[in-house]
C-alpha cells in the first residue's frame, strides 16, 4: 500500500512537470542532482524525504499537499 502511495506521489509530480513545460534536467539542475537521480525520483525508484519534497513542490510552484494528494486530486 505505502509503495502505491508513493507511486502515485512520483506520478504527481511528473504530471504537474509535465503541466509547466518543465524538463527533467531543469528540475535536476534546481535541486543540484543529476537528471538520471531525478528521474529516479519520478520513477518511484528513489525514497524522497520531507525536505527534498518542500523543495520539488517549491519549484514546481506549487502546494506539497498537491503532489502528496490522490491521482484524482491532482488531475483535477
Amino acid at each position: 500500500m505505502l509503495n502505491q502511495r508513493a507511486k502515485a506521489v512520483a506520478t504527481n509530480i511528473r504530471n504537474k512537470r509535465e503541466k509547466l513545460n518543465y524538463t527533467q534536467e531543469y528540475l535536476a539542475a534546481k535541486l543540484g542532482i543529476s537528471q538520471n537521480a531525478y528521474s529516479k525520483i519520478e520513477l518511484g525508484y528513489t525514497k524522497i524525504t520531507v525536505e527534498r519534497l518542500f523543495q520539488i513542490a517549491d519549484i514546481l510552484e506549487t502546494d506539497m499537499t498537491e503532489l502528496i494528494g490522490s491521482e484524482k486530486t491532482a488531475a483535477a
